[in-house]
């Protein structure tokens, strides 16, 4: 079962290498890397950490394929780094952004190794919360693409979007100039709150923070619905495979 924490100090715990391709943004991977150690502490106690490997891919090289709309490009860059974990001895991969997802399936098969699905475990979080419809914040590639919403789709969980795209372009430009670069400003905060009680009064009973800097800024302290920090969200579907979890739990993977 998910969140169990294991009270029992085991010292001699064996535990799957997670291989996590980062740096989209080296930010957010900063936060993966926090939270993954501290769940497998968590559940474990002692000085139990995780056993993981990092690749940091430039993060310009993927932002310009994903802008020229260079999929294949992408997928070349991902796959690389997969690899080059997979020859490390990672028997898992974690893709550290919600974009990097538009090519999860085509990677995952390329590498042969399992692909922790950020988009499938959140939608495992938000069925657990009995929601049906979400609003969902992220890239312009992850609110337009269908790879995201069909993933959610799958689990029964309508997905809604700012309609705008005068906004949906707002969003892009604060993610790739501000909180990417680790820029936290006040009055940017302000205008999320505004997108996200707009999508609330259409209809959002929740509030999917569908890029891996948003939770930086908008917590759920901030929100009256349920807000579902995808971050660490993955980081706990991560730390699920790495200690087992997976055989009760086989949908994480593509």
């Amino acid at each position: 079962m998910r969140g169990v924490v294991l009270k029992t100090v085991n010292t001699t715990c064996t535990m799957k290498k997670i291989g996590l391709v980062g740096g989209i943004s080296w930010i957010s991977t900063i936060d993966y890397y926090r939270f993954i150690n501290e769940e497998v502490n968590e559940r474990l106690g002692g000085l139990n950490f995780a056993e993981c490997l990092l690749y940091s891919v430039n993060f310009n090289d993927f932002q310009r394929n994903n802008t020229g709309g260079n999929w294949e490009a992408t997928l070349e860059l991902l796959a690389d780094a997969a690899e080059n974990l997979k020859k490390g001895g990672a028997e898992a991969i974690v893709l550290c952004a919600n974009t990097a997802h538009a090519v999860a399936e085509k990677l995952e098969e390329r590498v042969q190794l399992p692909l922790i699905h950020i988009a499938t475990a959140t939608a495992e979080d938000i069925q657990q919360k009995g929601l049906k419809k979400l609003g969902l914040l992220g890239t312009k590639f992850t609110m337009e693409m269908d790879f995201y919403k069909n993933k959610l789709a799958e689990n029964g969980i309508e997905v809604m979007v700012p309609a705008q795209l005068a906004v949906r372009d707002y969003i892009q430009e604060t993610l790739r100039e501000e909180l990417s670069k680790g820029i936290i400003r006040p009055e940017t905060k302000e205008s999320y709150l505004a997108i996200i009680q707009d999508l609330i009064n259409q209809g959002a009973e929740g509030i999917i923070l569908g890029c891996t800097e948003i939770p930086m800024l908008i917590s759920q302290e901030d929100v009256a619905v349920p807000v579902f920090d995808t971050t660490r969200i993955h980081a706990r579907a991560a730390v699920d495979f790495a200690l087992g979890a997976e055989i009760n739990n086989p949908h994480y993977a593509v």
